[in-house]
This record gives C-alpha cells, sequence and structure tokens, in this order.
C-alpha cells in the first residue's frame, strides 16, 4: 500500500517493503522534516515536541522511532504515551510546545497507522502546511544534531488534566449530571478511550458506567468506525443494563456516537447538532459552522436560535480555520465531530460527552426525547473508487446538468436543492470518491444521489466497483 498525503497527515498500512507504507525509513523522514518546519515557523521556540498515541498495536513501535527521531534533529519530546487526539491537542498548548505529533490512523482498521501534525496551537496544519512538510521529506531537507545538542526526552499523562479542563466549562454541569443520577455504557473499541472515558464517567459523577471492550490492546473487537453496523453490541448491551445513553468513540477518542435508551442509534449526524442546540439555548444569536458534507439540521437549528450557519470544506483545519473568521460558538463535522473553542480548537469526544450529559441532566429528557425536538433529515453515504474515473469530467458535467440549483465548490461539487442536497468529493484518507445525500427520508435521499451517480456512466470503465 503507498503512503497517502492529505490534510490529515501521513497515513499508512504496516509491513512490506522498504517502499511500501508507513515504515520506519520514511516516519524518520516525515517526522525530521516536520520538526525542520516547526522550528522554522513556531513563534513559541520552546524546543519541544508533544507526542501522544491511540493504543494501535504498531503505535509503541512507531513512538519510539518519533521521539528518537526528535532528539536526533535537537527536539526534547514530551511523550505523554497512550493519550487521545484531543488530549494530545490539549498537552500542546499547555506544554506551551513548538508542535505536536498524533501517532493514530483514526477510524481505519489495525493494520493502519499514521502521524497526525500540530501546530504550536494543537491545531492541525493547513493544507499549504503540509504540502511544505512533504517536499522536506521528499527532498530530505533536514539536518540532524552534533552529539552536545541531541533532544532530550520527559515522560507526562495528560489524561487527568484533560478531564479536568472539561469539567471547568461553565457549560458542563457534573453536580446536575451527579443528581440525575445517569447510567451510561459505552464502547471504546480497544484503545484510548479505555482509558479516558472512565476518568470522565468517574469525574462527572455519572451513576453507573458499562464498558465495551475497554482494554486498550489496539487489536480493535470490531470495525473500528463508530457506526450503526459496527455498534450492534452497544445497542444491546444499553438495552440489556437499561442505561440512559450510550456513547461509542473512535480509537483516538475524537469522534463521538451516541446511542438512545431504547437501543437505537442517535445518528452521528446529530451529535452536533443536539450539542449545538443546547449551547445555542445558552447563547441566542451565536454562530456555528460545520463541513458542507453535514446535516442541513444545523443550519436549522442556529437560524431558529437567531444565529448564522457557515459551511466549510471537509477536513477539521478547514472548520477551524472558518470557525476563528466567524467567531463560531460552536462547530464540527457530521461524523460524530465536535469543536467548542472554549475547550480547544479540536474534535473532542470528552466535551461532547460532558456537554449531552449535562443537557440531558437540566433538560430532564431522554436520548429519544432529544432527537425528536431536533430538524429531521435522512442522510446516504455512498462511495465509488476513482479507477477509471476522469473526476473533474465528471464535475463539469454535475455543474451544467445542475446549473438552475445552487451548487458551491469550495470541495468538489455539492448541489443544494429546496429540502435535499448532494454533495461529491475526493476522500481525503482513502483513493475513493465519496458521495453524501441528504433528505427528509431516506428513501428520497438515496434518489437524488442515484441521479447525480447516473452522471458518472460515460467517463467509468469500472462501474462494479461502485458501492
Amino acid at each position: 500500500m503507498s503512503l497517502i498525503k492529505s490534510i490529515s497527515g501521513i497515513r499508512g498500512t504496516i509491513g512490506g517493503s522498504a517502499s511500501e507504507g508507513l515504515n520506519p525509513i520514511n516516519i524518520v523522514n516525515f517526522t525530521a522534516a516536520f520538526a525542520t518546519q516547526a522550528r522554522k515557523n513556531s513563534p513559541v521556540q520552546s524546543n519541544k515536541i508533544v507526542v501522544g498515541r491511540d493504543a494501535r498495536m504498531s503505535g509503541d513501535m512507531i513512538q519510539r522511532i518519533v521521539i528518537g527521531t526528535l532528539q536526533a534533529v535537537g527536539f526534547d519530546g514530551v511523550n505523554i504515551g497512550l493519550a487521545t487526539t484531543p488530549t494530545t491537542e490539549f498537552a500542546v498548548t499547555e506544554e506551551g510546545a513548538d508542535a505536536g505529533i498524533i501517532i493514530t490512523a483514526s477510524h481505519n482498521p489495525k493494520h493502519w497507522n499514521a502521524l497526525k501534525l500540530l501546530n504550536h496551537e494543537g491545531t492541525f496544519l493547513s493544507d499549504a502546511e503540509g504540502r511544505e512538510v512533504y517536499r522536506m521529506a521528499d527532498a530530505e531537507d533536514f539536518t540532524f544534531a552534533e552529539v552536545d545538542h541531541l533532544g532530550h526526552v520527559e515522560h507526562k499523562d495528560y489524561t487527568d488534566a484533560h478531564v479536568q479542563m472539561v469539567l471547568s466549562l461553565p457549560e458542563v454541569d457534573a453536580a446536575a449530571i451527579r443528581e440525575a443520577g445517569l447510567t451510561v455504557c459505552a464502547d471504546t473499541i480497544n484503545s484510548v478511550g479505555g482509558i479516558a472515558l472512565p476518568r470522565l464517567f468517574d469525574a462527572l459523577g455519572v451513576k453507573s458506567a458499562y464498558l465495551l471492550h475497554g482494554e486498550p490492546t489496539g487489536d480493535f473487537a470490531h470495525n473500528p468506525e463508530p457506526l450503526p453496523q459496527n455498534l450492534v453490541e452497544l445497542g444491546q448491551l444499553v438495552k440489556e443494563k437499561k442505561a440512559d445513553v450510550g456513547f461509542s468513540v473512535d480509537p483516538d477518542v475524537d469522534r463521538l456516537a451516541i446511542f438512545c435508551e431504547d437501543g437505537t442509534p442517535f445518528g452521528e449526524e446529530y451529535t452536533l447538532v443536539s450539542i449545538a442546540d443546547y449551547l445555542l439555548s445558552l447563547y441566542p444569536g451565536s454562530d456555528t459552522v460545520s463541513n458542507l458534507s453535514s446535516t442541513r439540521a444545523l443550519r436549522d437549528v442556529t437560524i431558529s436560535h437567531g444565529g448564522t450557519y457557515t459551511p466549510a470544506a471537509v477536513g477539521e483545519v478547514n472548520v477551524v480555520t472558518k470557525m476563528k473568521e466567524v467567531g463560531a460558538l460552536i462547530g464540527g463535522e457530521g461524523n460524530g465531530g465536535v469543536i467548542y473553542p472554549k475547550a480547544h480548537y479540536g474534535r473532542d469526544a470528552l466535551v461532547g460527552i460532558a456537554l449531552f450529559l449535562t443537557m440531558m441532566a437540566k433538560r430532564f429528557l431522554k436520548p429519544t426525547q432529544i432527537k425528536a425536538l431536533l430538524p429531521q433529515y435522512a442522510m446516504v453515504k455512498k462511495r465509488q473508487d476513482l479507477t477509471g474515473l476522469d473526476v473533474e469530467r465528471i464535475f463539469d458535467d454535475i455543474k451544467r446538468a445542475y446549473k438552475d440549483q445552487s451548487i458551491t465548490t469550495i470541495d468538489g461539487v455539492k448541489i443544494d436543492f429546496p429540502d435535499r442536497w448532494v454533495h461529491l468529493r475526493k476522500s481525503n484518507t482513502e483513493p475513493i470518491m465519496r458521495i453524501y445525500a441528504e433528505a427528509p427520508t431516506e428513501a428520497e435521499a438515496d434518489a437524488i444521489a442515484e441521479e447525480v451517480i447516473s452522471h458518472f456512466a460515460p467517463h467509468e470503465t469500472n462501474l462494479d466497483a461502485y458501492k
């Protein structure tokens, strides 16, 4: 498998020849290039870079290589070990570090891993900054330190500090949660959520917490992407324990999926919408941001509270950039990503859990009741192998075919109809095209997606690749 370089970092499979996947050779090159860029660009100049990882089986090996490489280029490494992505982001600013590296392939299967690169603010690199790192790595445009100037390593644990930061948010009410006597279930998919979530639940004062796949072995018990079809066990556990709510996170704990008290999925699109609705009720007239592939429900909720909704291109850094530009109260992505700037500018499942439990406790509502109060849409998500596709010609054909509709081209092509939309874009993490569609019903969403997909035919040599 070749290495995938994108706005989401550098990711690949583990194992194979020296020219394949994410291997020790290119890990050294990318780490050295990134550190060199950080030394040049960071206004902090602390000579420190924070490194955290999820529980993947390859994580310890990669972390050792990364830390050693940082020492070799003269940087001090702050090794925070097993840590969520948002914990690592938080640690960068707490340490006053020049940068951070998260070793995680997010929702990808266990044989994948990745380096996600953070600047001194604990946010992801811009596209231009990422491209410069890739250029420097390919050109080996870096130098190693002489022996008297090698870096040092410090080991720290930031999970408890992260939990305390979440509790310090004025919109999180641990006393209300404790008084409500809530019972929760959680699937932490054999990664660092198994470390962070029990500490969070204890600090919030939940009455009882039941954990699925809580041991951080990295040997994922099921497909790690937090989608309903992968979380059947969680739905069953919620019903069995008569729990008030269920939570699922991905291996690096930046995405949050919720299950209702009856064991049914709350809907990953509605994680952000429900939490935004709660915060907007406290701060009416505030603005929100989400990416173009997220549900229209966030726009509707924002308008209902007197605010303005702004879309952004897919990718956390794009959402964060737009949030800063418009001064958004909250933002994120429809895949369960919640970004609350009062905490930090990064998707954070711990923040999402704390705010959702507070909302349940203070409004005296179950998840099914919360969902029923929100605008109702249905979304379908499809994918297309890029083999044989002339993507730009397809996009041009679609723009011509739907020229009478509202069309957005900041990230692929999105067509907005009065009561539905469809969005086509190249994936940042896989060699595929993603096709998202939303409408009042699933059947209507599927129909508009299929209608747009029909424009692939004149350019497609591998139609069987569609699924």
